[in-house]
């Protein structure tokens, strides 16, 4: 994504907790390295960031050598991280206070949609911020939309988790299914995939899930991250989402199975070990 950047002509410093990807980052791009998040994030007018989860993020915003310390007056930070709508609306507030803007800001289309630039960004923030970062983000996206205030983002993205779970352990249980009744996999879905039964989990992900390879993308532990975070905000919304409990549990037996680094198509690979 920062290479996307880069090409686009914008200046770009980056930071990494190991310095030395930054190091390699710049060297082959071009751009520059910051030591801390502040010292990268000083005198920008945009400052992206793409962490873990939600400590992750309070610790390259927050603190001394956070970039929020960085930041001059009417900056964006755009916050490209799966997280809490929780630490949303927290560090938004922070940044209130600073003068500057926080816009939430998560991604979808895994690893091969950053590399080839073509990510689905849902975003959350006031409108003028919005406005001003829309044209940047699109050098790494092919669909970037403000749904609605502070933390709509996150809210959205955890749509877009609740429906893949659903979506991967429904083509799992198709491949086990034909498997078990003595059809050929490809055979079946070079059929269905052209009716109503098709999605780009099918039409991406199921040779490999045949060939038992499972390096593909999203990793298991990253996924129930994720539905931890939208199995909280039920809770607290009321929200009722029984399959995407289902499916949580599911990838809890895959990370037993030593799959935490797995992609999430890996759910087919829990049913073959049950035969």
């Amino acid at each position: 994504m920062a290479g996307h950047l880069q090409a686009a002509g914008h200046e770009v410093t980056v930071y990494n907790r190991t310095e030395a990807k930054a190091k390699a980052w710049a060297a082959e791009h071009g751009g520059r390295f910051g030591a801390t998040p502040r010292a990268a994030a000083a005198g920008a007018e945009f400052v992206m960031a793409c962490v873990g989860n939600d400590d992750d993020l309070r610790s390259v915003c927050l603190g001394a050598d956070g970039a929020f310390a960085g930041m001059g007056e009417g900056a964006v930070f755009v916050d490209h991280t799966t997280v809490s709508e929780t630490v949303t609306r927290e560090l938004y507030g922070a940044t209130e206070e600073k003068g500057v803007f926080f816009v939430d800001a998560p991604i979808s289309g895994g690893q091969a949609g950053a590399e080839n630039g073509v990510l689905s960004v849902m975003c959350g923030g006031d409108e003028g911020a919005y406005s001003r970062v829309e044209p940047v983000i699109d050098a790494y996206s092919k669909i970037c939309r403000r749904i609605g205030g502070s933390g709509a983002g996150q809210l959205t993205k955890m749509c877009n988790q609740i429906a893949i779970a659903g979506l991967v352990q429904g083509l799992s249980e198709a491949l086990h299914f034909a498997e078990r009744a003595g059809l050929d996999g490809h055979s079946v879905v070079e059929v269905i995939s052209q009716g109503a039964a098709g999605s780009w989990q099918m039409a991406n992900r199921y040779e490999t899930m045949l060939d038992d390879h499972f390096d593909h993308g999203f990793a298991v532990d990253w996924m129930r991250k994720d539905l931890g975070i939208c199995l909280d905000a039920a809770d607290e919304t009321g929200a009722s989402l029984p399959v995407t409990a289902l499916v949580d549990q599911f990838y809890k037996d895959v990370q037993k199975m030593g799959g935490g680094r797995w992609d999430t198509s890996s759910l087919f690979k829990r049913l073959r070990k049950l035969d």
